[in-house]
């Protein structure tokens, strides 16, 4: 019996392992700070590796990454020191990483990352995704619509109905000053069906001011690319930074 009781508990940790680590197509974007990190690495524990490319203006190109235990783990090419970790969500497939400077000095990594699932409920077809990290809450108008967003919080939002000739429509972003809003963005976006936008506001360490950093993009076709493996040495794990949604 405690033969049986033994191999038992064996083949559930085996299979536990397996389902340990699971695919989640991501792409990255960098924001905010003095420069965009170089190339990092997403290592698991056998050896595969993937390399990561951050680019600063517009997402990268589609990424398959492990995430162990629900966790994506990311490394510097060169010492594979701990760079920044992000966990995903059991239901999430599709991520877009955002690497920002970690808050803290002392923190466990350099980088830390706001996890955005890529899916239509997040960017609608022209539409597209605001994330308030503004310490206030904020009042943005796009298109025909206006919403309030809470500090910390976020919407994900529809295609404006109301477009001029180029599909131009107004977007808005406004702070509150004493008892009025102020504007601190006014411009005309693009929406044209295929294309989203990834909105952030943000405090402008220079300006002291709110600060609107706005990413367009055409929206992911179905399928992930193939996982590239080669072997790579084990490192240091560091907690992960909670997802964004």
């Amino acid at each position: 019996m405690r033969l049986l009781c033994f191999c038992l508990l064996i083949l559930c940790s085996v299979i536990s392992h397996g389902q340990d680590a699971r695919k989640v197509s991501c792409r990255f974007v960098y924001l905010g700070g003095t420069g965009p990190p170089p190339p990092l690495l997403n290592v698991l524990d056998k050896g595969t590796e993937v390399t990561c490319s951050i680019p600063t203006h517009t997402f990268s190109e589609p990424v398959v990454c492990c995430a162990k235990g629900n966790v994506i783990s990311l490394v510097s090419s060169d010492q594979r020191r701990p760079m920044a970790a992000a966990r995903i969500p059991e239901s999430v497939t599709a991520a877009i990483l955002v690497l920002m400077p970690a808050e803290q000095p002392a923190a466990p990594a350099p980088w830390r990352v706001l996890v955005i699932e890529d899916s239509v409920k997040n960017f609608p077809d022209g539409g597209g995704f605001v994330v308030n990290l503004y310490s206030q809450d904020i009042r943005c108008t796009i298109g025909e619509k206006t919403l309030i967003l809470k500090a910390g919080s976020d919407h994900g939002f529809a295609r404006p109905t109301t477009r001029d000739a180029f599909n131009m429509a107004p977007v808005i972003f406004q702070f509150q000053q004493n008892d009025s809003w102020r504007t601190a963005s006014e411009t005309l976006l693009r929406f044209v069906p295929g294309m989203r936008s990834l909105m952030f506001a943000d405090l402008n360490p220079v300006s002291a001011r709110l600060s609107i950093t706005t990413f367009q993009d055409f929206m992911p076709v179905a399928g992930m690319p193939p996982l590239k493996s080669s072997p790579a040495p084990a490192h240091p794990a560091i907690p992960p930074t909670a997802p964004l949604r």
